[in-house]
């Protein structure tokens, strides 16, 4: 029996509470991975899950496996680290980011960071909503916005700078607002991810102005936003880097530049812990730099 290897599926099983989660994830069959935590359990003379068709759950005995699992992984990872030395980059990196940021900003620079650690393999996990980190297994999350966890640590890597945006042709149609408060006679369209909703913030001579807004269409997706301005369904607040120097390409025209709208950071974040592997400081600076060379992001 290996013993380190039961170890780690046994940490995952009980974060992502599946065995068959766990199989897909190391490429393997859910009978292995059932196997490996009975092997366990009968080596250590303890039960450490309880088992339904729905849900795992730990015993007594499996909480504290558990916490010392974790520290003995976590104490092998810097161990292996140390000897091969810290600035090597080794194995796959698992990122998240939401799916507009990953096509536009992530995957375009890709090429160039594996040049530079080619021994790195990547996998990247793209999606607009709340994503759990151990859940999903992320070693990094590129997150825009400020969310308090005190399991993560947050390094900020860039700014996402917002403008107010539409196509000509709705103007010619819609006519241009002069200040936030005529929004409420626009059809905007509306991020429903945006943790303020249908309510947009904007900088004002004499500070933060707050406007409820409404249209034709909300949708929780980054990709349908940038579709539905282009197409000239309505006005909408979205990131700069959405459009790049598209913005001087296409028919599109930046409106309330006196009042820009709430900025926002960009961080890339990864769990607390006394050590993290070599390819997540990597790629972090990587970002880091390429970002400040970027005027949009």
């Amino acid at each position: 029996m290996d013993r380190l290897a039961c170890m780690q599926s046994f940490v995952r099983a009980v974060e992502l509470n599946s065995f068959s989660a766990v199989a897909r994830e190391q490429q393997t069959t859910q009978p292995t991975i059932s196997k490996q935590i009975v092997a366990l359990e009968k080596y250590l003379g303890v039960q450490l899950l309880i088992r339904s068709t729905t849900n795992l759950c730990l015993t007594e005995e499996g909480k504290i496996y558990y916490q010392y699992c974790q520290q003995i992984l976590e104490t092998v990872t810097e161990a292996e680290a140390n000897l091969r030395g810290k600035e090597e980059a080794k194995g796959t990196l698992r990122i998240g980011c939401s799916v507009l940021f990953g096509q536009m900003q992530i995957v375009p620079r890709l090429n160039t960071f594996i040049k530079y650690y080619p021994d790195l393999k990547i996998n990247l996990v793209m999606a607009d909503h709340f994503v759990n980190m151990v859940e999903q297994g992320l070693d990094v999350l590129i997150r825009i916005g400020d969310r308090q966890d005190n399991s993560l640590i947050s390094h900020h890597i860039g700014t996402t700078h917002r403008i107010t945006i539409a196509t000509k042709d709705y103007f010619d149609q819609a006519g241009e607002p002069q200040t936030p408060e005529d929004l409420v006679n626009h059809h905007c369209i509306v991020y429903s991810n945006l943790a303020t909703g249908n309510e947009w913030h904007f900088q004002g001579k004499d500070g933060l102005i707050k406007v409820q807004v409404a249209g034709y269409f909300q949708t929780d997706s980054s990709i349908a936003i940038r579709s539905a301005i282009l197409s000239g369904l309505g006005i909408a607040v979205a990131p700069v880097w959405m459009f790049g120097d598209k913005i001087y390409e296409n028919d599109l025209q930046i409106v309330l530049q006196d009042y820009p709208p709430t900025s926002f950071p960009i961080n890339a974040v990864y769990r607390r812990s006394r050590f993290y592997p070599a390819k997540i400081n990597c790629f972090i600076n990587f970002l880091k730099s390429e970002f400040k060379l970027d005027p949009w992001v």
